[in-house]
């Protein structure tokens, strides 16, 4: 007898439908697996066998097939055990139902037929619903990350004779329901607040106009001045994420085996930081079958490079089309996918291999200029806000009156960002000020004569590229909406241009 079980897998950050079909047969008692499966997949036959034989239920008897539809496509990992092996069942008429149609199933089988989780449940319940399918059968573990898709019945299955039962309609099991509002609303207990940072105020400018416009900022200081302390703050002052958002980040982070056991939503910004000895593939994604890497689990967040003279600069180099173009594409033989890469770079490095600033260095100037030279002027030009972080005096350590705390500024931020989306309505893909394009630059970033100018001097002073100019634009920007100004002003160009100045004296 034939079944058919609708099952999915996941390629890049969606998932595709994928039919098992299982045909028991006479003759020798053998099990044919087609398909395209990987190893995982091959070994499945053996799992699902042995979770029939301890789930109390016949093996089948005679030669069994089965075959994963679509069958050009390459199918991964220990998700099909579940539908397969309902799928022997309902083939050897050990089970009857009609609601075969109705549920996409996925689930990894433990020997004992327990049933275990797997990767990327968010964006196989995504599919179901756009399919019309009126449920989702997933592990137990997983059924609070499938639950925020409105609309699907997402059915908790904790071995293979429960799946079973319920699809004969011999047990009822009460469909996973979360609230997306409480999910939101849970209140995060940061161990970071930037009113423990003492002095540097102003760093904690420059990091909250970055904040303000999603814009990618460099600091450069000597060590013990708090330039990793800053940066790890940075993500207690970003604004929320929206629930697109949050889809977006959660299915990234469920592809790669992140999410924590019964965790409905990533509803926090991530921030990734990855060591300095991160290969190409470990920051872009990648492997024989790519999968996603740092900049996109960084994705709607941060992505911390401490020392970033230290990483190769092949590495650094691959960045420059994610930073541009919020999207990272890794072609291998196994195909192309392509990652979101929306997130904020925060790099931080030492002036001169020493540490101490140029005119202190014992480091000879060749010395100083091939270190320096180890980041590209191109992927300089990329990053907006270039800071200088100078050693705390006394009086500001020994200063027991506390700075201003993460909540108030992230205020300041929230409300920033409030203007750039009403801004931006009806551009998805411009969420923010960073993210402005030509035909945005020349709407929303006219200067006056006088404004005009002082720009023109700085650009020709500094030297600086075209694409330099308009990241001065964008910053600017961001300033003016922090100030409540509808109009750029030489003020807040003058603020723009300092974060500029510093890569040409350093560089220049």
């Amino acid at each position: 007898m034939l079944s058919r079980v609708c099952s999915a897998a996941v390629n890049g950050i969606d998932a595709f439908a994928v039919e098992v079909e299982v045909n028991c047969g006479y003759g020798e008692t053998f099990i044919a697996l087609v398909g395209l499966p990987d190893t995982a997949v091959k070994e499945s036959k053996d799992r699902v066998s042995t979770a029939l034989a301890n789930s109390g239920y016949k093996f089948p008897m005679g030669k069994t097939t089965i075959n994963l539809a679509p069958a050009d496509v390459k199918k991964e990992g220990p998700s099909f055990d579940l539908p397969i092996g309902v799928g022997m069942l309902a083939a050897s008429e050990q089970i009857e139902t009609d609601q075969l149609d109705n549920f996409a199933i996925v689930g990894e089988l433990a020997l004992t037929g327990g049933v275990r989780p797997v990767k990327g449940v968010l964006s196989i319940a995504l599919k179901a619903q756009a399919d019309g399918k009126t449920g989702v059968l997933v592990p137990a573990e997983n059924a609070a990350e499938a639950a925020v898709v409105q609309g699907l019945q997402v059915i908790p299955v904790q071995n293979l004779r429960e799946a079973a039962q319920f699809l004969e309609g011999a047990i009822r099991i009460a469909p996973t329901k979360v609230d997306i509002a409480k999910i939101f609303n849970h209140i995060h207990d940061d161990d970071h607040d930037f009113a423990e940072v003492k002095g540097q105020e102003n760093v904690k400018r420059a990091l909250e106009i970055a904040a303000a416009g999603g814009h990618n900022a460099l600091m450069i200081g000597p060590p013990g001045t708090g330039k990793s302390m800053l940066a790890k703050r940075l993500a207690t002052i970003l604004p929320p994420l929206t629930l697109a958002e949050a889809l977006e980040t959660t299915k990234i982070h469920s592809i790669v085996g992140l999410l924590k056991p019964a965790q409905a939503l990533v509803t926090q910004r991530p921030f990734r930081a990855p060591h300095h000895t991160a290969s190409d593939a470990g920051l872009l994604g990648g492997n024989i079958n790519p999968t996603p890497g740092e900049i996109s689990l960084a994705h709607h967040g941060v992505l911390f490079l401490d020392e970033l003279p230290e990483f190769k600069r092949s590495v650094l180099e691959t960045m420059r089309q994610p930073l541009e173009e919020g999207i990272v594409t890794i072609s291998r033989a196994a195909g192309t996918m392509t990652f979101p890469s929306q997130f904020m770079l925060v790099a931080a490095m030492n002036p001169t291999p020493d540490g101490k600033m140029p005119g202190e260095s014992k480091s000879s100037p060749r010395e100083i200029q091939n270190y320096l030279g180890r980041i590209s002027g191109p992927l300089l030009d990329r990053i907006d806000l270039h800071i200088e972080v100078p050693p705390v005096k006394f009086r500001e350590m020994s200063n027991a009156q506390p700075g201003e705390t993460s909540a108030q500024i992230r205020e300041r931020v929230v409300a920033a960002r409030r203007l750039q989306l009403t801004r931006f309505a009806g551009k998805p893909k411009v969420t923010c000020n960073a993210r402005m394009g030509a035909k945005e630059l020349k709407l929303h970033c006219e200067l006056d004569e006088p404004t005009r100018d002082l720009l023109k001097h700085a650009m020709n002073e500094y030297n600086l590229s075209a694409r330099a100019y308009d990241r001065i634009l964008k910053v600017a920007r961001t300033i003016a909406d922090l100030a409540g100004a509808g109009d750029i002003a030489c003020e807040h160009i003058s603020e723009a241009i300092q974060y500029r100045s510093l890569d040409r004296q350093l560089w220049g």
